[in-house]
């Protein structure tokens, strides 16, 4: 069944309607709230509240996107929120600690494996370290993979401002990794 079938449904009154978008959705919002809130617990705690919040606004949802992008738009705003409170920024560790990092492939050999796993670490760590604006553009393009015109919906930013802002956070990364190349 389409999202736009089961949203018409839910709001006639079907909850098991939307009890399909939720299981449709939640894997995918969960692991990438992951990597926006830095820790699974408030991952958690915002994808609960996103559903909470799409089903109780539902109504209000204009079809002019698509419906997860929608969805992503509430999680990644209560994220944001909780993030704001909680100065300072949950570090990768987290992340890569309870899920491993992402970047590192089967067939990689243990002692390969081990060298992926602290670059990912690294790259975590600077990707934690970014600013907020500079961040969400990056989760969304680079690990959700999102269209520029999805990251421009989700943000509420021109297609240009998320180009820019895309651009400024591979730049502040890739200095962010070079110093640390130096470094070591």
């Amino acid at each position: 069944m389409s999202d736009e079938e089961l949203i018409r449904l839910s709001l006639s009154g079907d909850r098991t309607a939307y009890e399909k978008l939720v299981l449709k959705y939640q894997d995918r919002l969960f692991n990438t709230m992951v990597h926006v809130s830095g820790n699974s617990e408030d991952a958690l705690d915002v994808v609960q509240e996103a559903f909470l919040q799409a089903y109780l606004r539902l109504s209000t949802f204009r079809q002019t996107s698509q419906f997860y992008t929608w969805l992503y738009r509430i999680a990644f705003n209560l994220s944001l929120g909780i993030r704001r409170k909680r100065k300072p920024i949950a570090s990768g560790d987290g992340i890569s600690a309870e899920y491993g990092s992402e970047l590192v492939g089967d067939t990689a050999s243990p002692l390969e494996k081990v060298g992926n796993d602290e670059m990912a670490q690294i790259l975590w760590n600077a990707i934690d370290r970014l600013h907020e604006d500079y961040r969400s553009v990056i989760v969304l393009r680079e690990i959700e993979s999102c269209s520029y015109e999805e990251i421009s919906q989700i943000l509420d930013l021109p297609a240009g401002t998320v180009r820019s802002r895309l651009h400024r956070a591979r730049n502040v990364l890739k200095e962010s990794l070079q110093r640390y190349e130096r470094d070591f």
